[in-house]
């Protein structure tokens, strides 16, 4: 067996893939990418408490160290603004096929926007972005429906 295999996931390993999974489905099949990260994360974590940062400090370090390089995807946001705005119009089984169908519909909304940025959620940019894919899906649903 591999050591993938035989491996269980720390506490970072989980955190990423999890994240992974919501943000870069792609990415959380990559099982070496995620055992690499984990350990680069808890060495991190080491490495700083012995230097004498505090735990808080040390574990913000690791996380720094464990999620490197990777931004929030227009497919998570999609999926967010389904899950948050459109519930009632959305149930949980139909929202994967229905984001998978409207992801390619609403790229032009995310043009102007560089997700890349760091901490780009947190920006006015994320919350303008959010209100006009709210606005391109109210659309979508009023011409198309669900379906």
């Amino acid at each position: 067996m591999k050591r993938q295999e035989q491996q269980e996931l720390s506490y970072y390993g989980l955190y990423l893939l999890r994240y992974l999974l919501e943000q870069h489905s792609r990415k959380a099949k990559d099982l070496n990418f995620i055992y690499n990260r984990e350990l680069q994360a808890a060495e991190t974590f080491e490495q700083a408490r012995l230097d004498g940062h505090s735990v808080e400090g040390a574990q913000e370090l690791a996380m720094a160290e464990l999620m490197k390089g990777l931004s929030i995807t227009s497919w998570s946001i999609l999926t967010e603004v389904l899950e948050k705005e459109f519930a009632a119009e959305v149930d949980e089984e139909q929202r994967i096929p229905f984001a998978e169908k409207l992801l390619p519909l609403v790229k032009p909304v995310f043009e102007p926007y560089d997700l890349t940025q760091p901490e780009f959620e947190l920006s006015t940019d994320y919350v303008q972005l959010y209100t006009e894919l709210t606005g391109a899906v109210v659309l979508y649903i009023e011409q198309y429906g669900v379906q």
